[in-house]
């Protein structure tokens, strides 16, 4: 008997992060990397099991039967005193949990996002913060972390290391922070819940393009942020903006044969209507702070290309505006890498290549083979097919999706046929 293919997604990508934090809120955060290890290990079984035995009534709360009962009995081996033993017992057993401090805001039941206010606790090294909060609770490799950071595997598991290492003294509790707390620690949670998303938006390997289960996890812990008072903010209205707006896009990025379809290529009738009204609902809402972040900058963007009903009608030179406001309040190497898009969509193809000076000598940009397409694309906008061709060469020795490569590779071919450059 083969288990039903729902079902193994459902708690391998949907679940995994919830089991984690529930089970980290009854044996407290010193104990992660038991947390992470057990429920790995339920899982393991549970694939063992289930095709002889069957799946049973409640897949989830099984799992994390089995991987509470792991814990114990591995807390147990290591001769846990007596006093901390019984604790773990009446806490599990479902005993009342002590009163919280009085200076705690007001608590939410998913032990999800309280495990994401954890990971980016001052007692984590900052560099580490970040990797822990995708590694823990969203579930992404130290692969796919290091992609998404622009940092080698090495640099971010051994910032895991020491993370987790912090989280053992035992001094740091599994709850909100308090008000005063709560401004400095929701960035971090931002930028996390954008990280997840962007790795399920476009996927940096596979077979898919998209990954709808990390997309939908994304909106799923934003919306848990927004339903608290003191974290719904205005950057975190434009930050649920960004994502409705963007993600309202996949159902026409990808056709029927799984190959990638441009922006400029998009049936938009088929974006999600539901989704862009939620998005601008979002975007209205968070203009009413007195500070410009990242996310009002990329939300904007987002959602000019959302009022355009065509892609001929998309007004370029707002997106620029846009795109020089966002380089002056996050400078980066992908912010100017699209901000040269803009600049060549405004100006045309050689004031695009000269923004994009510079840009090749970057570290950060060594493995990112956008650089080398949109090199490409200008390029050949200019008739120079054969520096377009070194240019798209150069991009498929970086790692991609397969979507991306097949579309880099049928515009190869294209260019080698003297063929003029597509939309993009």
């Amino acid at each position: 008997m083969s288990l039903p293919p729902d079902v193994v997604a459902e708690l391998f990508r949907h679940r995994y992060a919830r089991l984690v934090a529930s089970l980290c809120s009854k044996l407290g955060p010193g104990r992660l990397d038991l947390v992470e290890d057990v429920v790995q290990e339920a899982l393991a079984r549970a694939l063992r099991v289930w095709p002889a035995e069957g799946v049973p009534d409640n897949p989830e709360a099984w799992v994390f039967r089995v991987a509470q009962n792991l814990a114990l009995d591995a807390l147990r081996r290591r001769r846990i005193e007596l006093r901390v033993d019984d604790e773990l017992q009446r806490r599990t057993a479902g005993a009342a949990a002590p009163p919280p401090d009085v200076n705690e805001p007001e608590r939410i039941a998913d032990d999800t996002l309280r495990l994401l206010f954890l990971c980016a606790h001052p007692a984590v090294p900052p560099d580490a913060r970040l990797p822990l909060l995708l590694k823990t609770v969203c579930g992404l490799g130290v692969p796919a972390i290091a992609r998404a950071l622009l940092q080698k595997d090495a640099t971010i598991a051994q910032r895991l290391v020491r993370a987790k290492a912090k989280l053992q003294g035992g001094d740091v509790l599994f709850a909100l922070p308090t008000q005063a707390e709560l401004p400095a620690r929701l960035e971090l949670v931002l930028q996390a819940v954008y990280l997840v998303f962007n790795e399920g938006y476009r996927a940096h390997a596979g077979d898919a393009l998209v990954r709808t289960e990390l997309v939908e996890e994304a909106l799923r812990l934003q919306a848990l942020v927004l339903e608290l008072p003191a974290t719904a903010t205005p950057q975190a209205h434009a930050l649920m903006a960004l994502m409705l707006l963007l993600g309202a896009r996949n159902p026409a990025r990808v056709d029927a044969h799984g190959d990638l379809v441009p922006l400029a290529q998009q049936d938009r009738s088929r974006w999600n209507r539901s989704w862009l009204a939620l998005g601008f609902e979002h975007f209205r809402r968070s203009i009413g702070g007195d500070t410009v972040t990242a996310f009002h900058c990329e939300a904007a963007i987002a959602s000019v290309h959302a009022a355009a009903a065509r892609y001929e009608a998309t007004d370029w030179a707002r997106i620029l505006r846009e795109y020089d406001r966002l380089l002056v309040v996050a400078p980066s190497p992908i912010v100017r890498l699209n901000r040269a898009v803009a600049v060549g969509k405004v100006h045309g193809a050689t004031a695009g290549l000269q923004a994009l000076a510079g840009l090749g000598d970057d570290k950060a940009l060594d493995d990112y083979f956008l650089l080398g397409a949109v090199t490409a694309q200008m390029h050949w906008e200019l008739g120079d097919c054969a520096a377009a061709a070194v240019a798209l060469r150069g991009a498929l020795q970086q790692p991609c999706s397969t979507p991306e490569r097949r579309l880099l590779e049928q515009r190869l071919a294209a260019c080698d046929r003297g063929e003029g450059p597509p939309p993009w």
